[in-house]
């Protein structure tokens, strides 16, 4: 199984909450993805939604996956 990663692209008016060029865990929201949003596991540990378009959705391996949540 696959974990599901997005690169911040675009912090714009999210400064305090979001880094451009780091590595954010998605958290599946159907609903919100309907509406062009993302929910991400932000800086402080807490899910936020956000617009996806600012951010580069990503598919990785899921031993990679478990190494990056460990970093929390």
């Amino acid at each position: 199984m696959n974990t599901k990663f997005a690169v911040c692209v675009n912090n714009k008016g999210f400064e305090a909450s979001l880094e451009v060029g780091k590595l954010y865990e998605i958290v599946a929201d159907a609903e919100a993805e309907a509406d062009d949003m993302i929910r991400v596991i932000d800086e402080d540990g807490e899910d936020y939604l956000f617009e996806a378009r600012n951010f580069y959705p990503l598919v990785i391996p899921a031993d990679l996956a478990a190494t990056l949540q460990q970093r929390v």
